[in-house]
């Protein structure tokens, strides 16, 4: 994420941690956080407040996939947030085992197509020129590129694997609306050391809410 952006979309929040930890290390001024599920919609706001941002942080009931005119007058604003940072469900229909509980579900599970959508809410609502940065599993690479690459130049790609010399399972897509610079490839990092449950140090402190992931 840039350093002092000013307005922050957290796509699919959840209960907060992305966009609270990037007020927390003052890499953005304001936030806004967008999440569906009123359980979790309610542990976000309490999060909000707990952490002292109720004057920097706003969350938004609403579900991304709903019309543009939804989300207009829900108060999600388009062409207007510097960043937008987003971690859709990794499961297209007919993929993995749904979980019992409907909040985990539709975290991990959406409907067909439902990446397009994610990522032209997520055009939609940056600025000419702002970023959009989406963390998605390595497999689906290929969908994420393809909806992201009508819309967004200057794409870079870091792998993240378990272990070093391991293949990536997740990778961090960033994009810049509007640009036309060709994709970057970065060099992958990974998680954990040579062995161990432990994090590599890098991650560890990200994890601990005490840096941020430069890339």
């Amino acid at each position: 994420m840039r350093a002092g952006t000013a307005d922050l979309l957290d796509l699919g929040a959840g209960v907060g941690t992305a966009g609270l930890v990037a007020l927390a290390l003052e890499r953005a001024q304001r936030a806004v956080l967008v999440e569906r599920h009123a359980e979790t919609l309610a542990l976000a706001r309490e999060n909000v407040v707990a952490n002292g941002f109720a004057e920097r942080a706003e969350v938004l009931a609403l579900d991304i996939l709903a019309p543009g005119s939804v989300r207009n007058a829900a108060g999600l604003g388009a062409n207007h947030f510097e960043t937008v940072i987003a971690n859709p469900p990794f499961f297209e229909a007919g993929q993995g085992t749904r979980a019992p509980e409907a909040s985990r579900a539709d975290a991990r599970h959406m409907a067909q197509d439902g990446l397009e959508a994610w990522v032209r809410c997520a055009a939609g609502c940056a600025a000419g020129g702002g970023e959009v940065i989406i963390v998605y599993p390595a497999q689906g690479l290929t969908s994420l590129l393809a909806a992201l690459t009508p819309r967004f130049g200057a794409i870079a790609l870091l792998p993240i694997s378990p272990r070093a010399g391991q293949p990536a399972t997740r990778i961090l897509v960033r994009g810049t609306k509007g640009s036309r610079a060709p994709l970057t490839l970065l060099a992958g990092r990974a998680l954990h050391g040579e062995s161990g449950r432990g994090f590599a140090p890098e991650f560890d402190a990200i994890f601990r809410g005490e840096a941020a992931l430069d890339w």
